[in-house]
């Protein structure tokens, strides 16, 4: 179809019209069909609709940048939202995250974690939709656009069994309850459609064409699949205290660490990227042009309700017009995690803060100097300058709104690449090697060098990986994953510095490394069963 695809950012600028509208509810559970539903006989009739219908999907995933980024942020031990004031208590919900002390019909799991079901399942409706649409078509290049829209169903269903485990597979536009399958079943199904579009999938797009899935894209997610594996691939025994390696689940004739290897390698071999260059420019506003590494990502425009708030989540009132929200901080203990000399920890604001529209220093509400502090006192009441801001994406001054900042959000990058190729190997037995890949992604970092030091066992190698995956990558929702994987999200860590109950988040029960199916959708879907411990 890329004949007709003049420009694709325009495209998903039509899709919001075409069929944002139509997947409303829990998108395994409905009984009738809406009168005023897309179906593939009643619409996408001309190369326009299908254009815009192809476009939708992709657009469904700017719905990940709230539900699905925030729970694998704030639920870690990256960033907190505080109560600051009357602001950003939301009856508690934003605690409840961060103190992963949801239930199925808590504030968040009936907020967050049901807008995040609801999201995900619509754009694998909306997968489902085209692929049903193009397969009875003569589109342009019919192959490859369905391996491009199986390449995002397996997307969705990546993220929707990371965060729930098992859940229904929907794979036609049947209006019907569906039955929960396993997380194995999860796996595999994605596995396989992420194998058979592969080869059909171009391994670069021209530039009116940015955004779409690629080879790369498709290796990368495969890559993350496997390496993720002793997680995934297992329904029951996933250890919420111990490293779940990929060396102990086989793939094919060998460990899913080598299939982990092997995904990484196709990207990195691909020629189609670049790890060399400014790190920041992966994130900027113009990231869209600027950046030789980011692999698969979510298109965003400067235009309201098509570009990110990432920015305004975490800047004061007064850094920039029109005015942010001033909720996220980072956790003192991860931004004293960096090193001084590591230029990524440029990514957090602390001290003087500076308007982004005038470069003037800030005054806070009261008329003294926005200083942000390292720490937070106190997590329930804490004063509007408190913490430090993870400022990855930094915002567009004069953006017309407040989610109408035009970075693209990175899913994945080709330095990513390496640290899977890197825990791959570590995993494996090839430490050296391994400790030469965590290298590659240092060096750019620090003047002057500050190498891994070669000699390490694998186990501390293993803690620097995890390490370097913070650095390396936070605020781009990778946290919570990394957490599970090496058996840490449930352990006990501190939201501030001031000792007692206030401040300490208590060790969590093992079953919450799974969020719960909400209440919602179990009432929606009697078919479908909870996940343990709910």
């Amino acid at each position: 179809m890329s004949s007709l695809l003049p420009s694709f950012r325009s495209a998903k600028r039509l899709a919001l019209l075409a069929i944002a509208p139509v997947f409303i509810g829990s998108c395994t559970a409905l009984t009738e069909v809406p009168k005023d539903a897309l179906t593939p006989d009643n619409a996408f009739t001309t190369e326009e609709e299908i254009l815009a219908g192809v476009a939708s999907v992709y657009a469904g995933l700017r719905g990940t940048m709230w539900g699905y980024w925030n729970l694998s942020e704030i639920t870690t031990d990256e960033l907190v939202v505080p109560t600051r004031g009357s602001d950003w208590y939301d009856n508690g919900r934003w605690l409840e995250i961060h103190r992963q002390g949801w239930q199925e019909n808590s504030g968040s799991a009936l907020d967050d974690m049901n807008g995040m079901w609801n999201d995900l399942f619509s754009g694998v409706a909306r997968a489902n939709l085209m692929i049903s649409v193009i397969e009875a078509s003569n589109a342009t290049n019919k192959d490859q656009t369905l391996a491009e829209l199986r390449t995002l169903r397996a997307f969705y269903y990546y993220l929707l069994q990371s965060m729930f485990g098992g859940v229904p597979l929907v794979t036609n536009t049947e209006v019907s309850q569906r039955a929960r399958a396993t997380r194995p079943e999860v796996f595999s199904f994605i596995e396989s459609e992420l194998l058979a579009a592969e080869p059909l999938l171009p391994n670069s797009w021209p530039a009116s064409q940015y955004g779409r899935v690629t080879k790369g894209a498709a290796n990368a997610i495969l890559a993350s699949l496997y390496l993720n594996a002793a997680v995934f691939n297992r329904e029951t025994g996933v250890s919420a205290t111990a490293y779940n390696s990929c060396a102990t689940i086989n793939i094919g004739g060998g460990t899913a660490c080598a299939a982990a290897i092997a995904a990484a390698d196709r990207v990195i071999n691909s020629g189609q990227y670049n790890i060399n260059g400014n790190w920041a420019d992966n994130f900027s506003n113009n990231n869209t042009t600027a950046s030789a590494e980011n692999i698969f990502v979510v298109v965003h425009t400067a235009q309201p309700g098509l570009g990110m708030s990432l920015p305004m989540r975490a800047l004061h009132y007064n850094q920039l017009v029109p005015s942010p929200w001033n909720g996220f901080a980072a956790l003192a203990d991860t931004y004293r995690a960096f090193d001084a000399g590591d230029a990524r920890r440029d990514i957090f604001l602390i001290g003087q803060q500076y308007s982004y529209n005038t470069g003037a220093a800030v005054q806070d509400r009261t008329g003294n100097p926005l200083i942000f502090t390292d720490t937070i006192a106190n997590i329930e009441s804490a004063a509007e300058n408190e913490g430090p801001r993870l400022m990855k994406f930094p915002p567009l001054p004069g953006a017309p709104d407040g989610d109408s900042h035009p970075n693209d959000f990175t899913f994945f990058r080709l330095s990513e690449m390496y640290l899977i190729k890197a825990e791959a190997q570590n995993e494996s037995g090839q430490t050296a090697a391994a400790i030469t890949n965590i290298n590659l992604v240092r060096a750019r970092h620090f003047t002057p060098p500050s190498p891994i030091a070669g000699g390490l066992s694998a186990a501390q190698v293993r803690d620097a990986i995890l390490n370097e995956r913070l650095f390396e990558l936070a605020g781009e929702a990778k946290r919570r994953l990394d957490l599970i994987r090496f058996g840490r999200y449930t352990a006990a860590r501190r939201s501030c510095q001031t000792a007692g109950a206030i401040c300490n988040n208590p060790a969590r029960p093992d079953y919450v490394i799974l969020m719960p199916i909400p209440l919602t959708q179990m009432q929606n879907n009697t078919l479908l069963v909870q996940n343990p411990g709910y």
